[in-house]
């Protein structure tokens, strides 16, 4: 029977579309956990923290995400949570309505570096970095970006040769986040046995990283360039299971499929910023949430924020259910994100003025989703990835 409309509840402009009912009582207290602790801790600091370009007690961070289990927390094993991807998902989304730099730190962490010694790693080197790694008292970094190889990773320079039964790794990494205060490095290199990977300690002789400065997004995040000089590796470093670019890929599969979710907690916090404005704001003698094309910006933002949660809601079953597939993730990666910008920049208009300023919320994550929108894929090569897909022919070269 259809109920009665005496007996619907009411409607939530914070939930349009009932989709809390899609959660278990555990998925809802994971996201509650994570929300609290970005509540408390990221965001009474964090326009401070943009302003100034730093991530002040990143550490200290690291190691309180390790405490709630938001690191690795999807992988099982070692001190991971074992949570279910979804969980995870919902943990991104609550760390990005924060900040997209927060979340950036914990998907580098868990779905870059971690996840990439959880597969591809021998089980020595799972007990020796996952469990600190997992608690954040190491932090952990992915090197497979250079300055002259973003989206084709392909044709990285950064080789690695044999000496005797060392390693000897030489080459750059640029736009590396979590590398200047990371522990450990996994850094992908060519060899004469075609590219691999390599657990490098960053207190090896040879490796340095660098902070970039003078960015205009992603401001409270560590984003460093790695250099390694003649850096040598016993035998054991390099991660056994790790054979071609593919490895490396399935890293960045995970990394995007959490900002799949990611991408929609910073649309969420523009939207509220702008619906709130718009109820307080008054001009022409009433809030200007009464004028008609206000509440149609408003509406159009809320179709494609819900919607898109939605979206990452049915990739997240998905995943669990060990059926989502990478062009899939490309589809979440490529809406998700393109929507998320034009919510936010939405919203900049609805806050006229004001919607420059750090008090409110929106600049600093429209700016960050510049960044967000081209790492781990621009938006192009998803489309390529999408129409490959989709008609059967390579479009990359």
């Amino acid at each position: 029977m259809t109920a009665t409309p005496s007996l619907l509840p009411p409607f939530d402009p914070s939930d349009p579309l009932g989709l809390d009912d899609l959660l278990t009582d555990e998925d809802r207290a994971v996201r509650d956990t994570v929300r609290r602790w970005a509540a408390d801790r990221v965001l009474p600091d964090i326009a401070d923290w943009y302003e100034r370009g730093e991530l002040p007690g990143i550490r200290e961070l690291a190691r309180e995400l390790g405490a709630i289990g938001a690191l690795g927390m999807a992988l099982t094993g070692y001190g991971c949570a074992g949570a279910s991807h979804l969980q995870y998902g919902l943990a991104c989304l609550e760390l990005e309505a924060a900040d997209s730099g927060i979340r950036s730190l914990v998907s580098v962490q868990g779905s870059l570096a971690m996840y990439a010694i959880w597969r591809f790693g021998s089980e020595d080197q799972k007990q020796q970095w996952l469990p600190r790694m997992a608690a954040g008292e190491v932090i952990g970094c992915f090197g497979l970006t250079e300055p002259d190889h973003g989206s084709d990773p392909a044709g990285m320079r950064t080789h690695a040769k044999r000496e005797g039964t060392d390693w000897v790794l030489t080459g750059r990494k640029m736009w590396i986040t979590n590398g200047s205060v990371a522990g450990v490095a996994v850094v992908w290199a060519r060899t004469d046995d075609g590219i691999r990977g390599f657990v490098v300690p960053t207190d090896a002789p040879g490796f340095t990283a660098t902070d970039i400065k003078h960015k205009w997004s992603l401001r409270a995040s560590v984003t460093s360039e790695l250099v390694l000089d003649e850096v040598r590796l016993p035998a054991d470093a390099m991660l056994p299971e790790a054979r071609g670019l593919g490895a490396p890929l399935r890293c960045l599969s995970h990394a995007r499929y959490g900002i799949v979710w990611g991408s929609m907690g910073a649309a969420r916090t523009c939207f509220e910023a702008a619906l709130d404005y718009a109820r307080t704001r008054e001009q022409f003698g009433k809030p200007i949430g009464a004028f008609q094309l206000t509440q149609a910006k408003l509406a159009d933002m809320a179709l494609e924020l819900h919607k898109g949660v939605l979206l990452a809601h049915h990739l997240g079953r998905r995943f669990d259910a060990r059926r989502l597939q990478p062009e899939q993730i490309s589809f979440g990666k490529l809406n998700n994100v393109r929507e998320a910008i034009d919510i936010c920049r939405t919203a900049r208009t609805i806050l006229g003025a004001n919607g420059i300023s750090l008090e409110y919320p929106v600049m600093r994550h429209a700016t960050n989703l510049e960044s967000v929108l081209t790492y781990e894929g621009t938006a192009e090569m998803h489309q390529l990835v999408l129409g490959k897909a989709l008609t059967g022919l390579d479009a990359f070269r």
